[in-house]
Formats: structure tokens, sequence, C-alpha cells
């Protein structure tokens, strides 16, 4: 047991390690490229994700002998995907609806957002307990939080949806 901790056992699961953290990273990034229809930017991720899952992949079948190897292929996969999300939440690209639902205040959390530069939309609406305004904005992902402090801000009591849109054309977006 004490030879697995060998330097000649611990290099190469270190490398296939750091390899998968990459390359899981990348594919996290290629599927939300994907799914955000960034074609370019998903083929580069793609292309540089197989190249290192080629060369992690040949570095376990070449170290068959070594199972430090194998955790360090599993324990990278693990580790790249949820640092690919936090990757992904830093960048934080793509556009956001937002709704806010105010029964009190919806005309003074429109007002607020519109002075600080975004276009919403205010609709009446009826809930489960009487009259709501219901604000539309559609704001870049790294916004949101701002969004939702200036909502909060005039009405705590405010509910927030935000959800994924992809733009088609026209309007108003703030940049």
């Amino acid at each position: 047991m004490d030879q697995l901790f060998q330097p000649q056992f611990l290099a190469p699961a270190a490398y296939i390690f750091g390899l998968r953290v990459v390359e899981m990273s990348l594919d996290t990034l290629r599927v939300l490229s994907v799914v955000r229809g960034r074609r370019a930017v998903a083929w580069v991720f793609g292309f540089f994700q197989s190249l290192l899952f080629v060369l992690a992949i040949t570095s376990v079948l070449a170290n068959l002998d070594n199972l430090l190897t194998a955790f360090g292929y599993a324990a990278g996969f693990a580790t790249g995907s949820v640092l690919g999300m936090f990757i992904e939440e830093w960048l934080a690209f793509g556009h956001i609806h937002m709704r806010v639902i105010s029964a009190r205040r919806g005309s003074e959390i429109a007002d607020q957002l519109r002075q600080s530069g975004f276009a919403v939309t205010e609709i009446p609406g009826r809930g489960r307990d009487g009259t709501v305004t219901l604000i539309n904005a559609n704001v870049l992902r790294r916004q949101v939080p701002l969004v939702e402090r200036i909502a909060s801000a005039v009405d705590e009591q405010a509910f927030i949806t935000a959800e994924d849109v992809q733009p088609v054309r026209r309007g108003f977006w703030r940049a």
C-alpha cells in the first residue's frame, strides 16, 4: 500500500486529475454554449475538450497497474464538472427574463428599474389576494443580482423569478 504513494504512482494520477478537471470544465462550458446557440464557442470548447480526453484516457490505459490513475480520472471528472459550473456562473453569459410580482409597490419597482436603465413592462394582474403588478424585464445574466436588489429594496415581499431566454430580434436591451 505504501508503494502507491511513491512519486512514480502519484505523478501520473495527478496529471490525469489535472487533465480531467480542465476537460470537464470545458465540457460544462461547451454544453452551455450549445444550449445558448453559440456555435463557434461550442466548437472551440469541444475541440480542446476531446483533445484533453484522449490524453487523459490514454494515460489511464498506459498505467493500468496504478490504481491511483483511475481515482485521479474519477476525481478529475467530478471536480471539473463543479468547477465548470463556477466558471460559467462567474462569466454569466446570456440573457435572463425576470418577472417581479408585487401586490403593493409594483409601479415603484418599475420606476426604480427604469431609473437604473432597465427596460420594464408593467402588467396589472389579479393574484390570490387581489390585484398585483407583474413586471417583466429582460436583462443580461450578470445584472440579475442588481435587479433583485432593486426590487427587494422597494418591496421585500415581491415574488421574483428568472429564466434563460435567447433574444431573437429588436427591442431594448441594456448593454
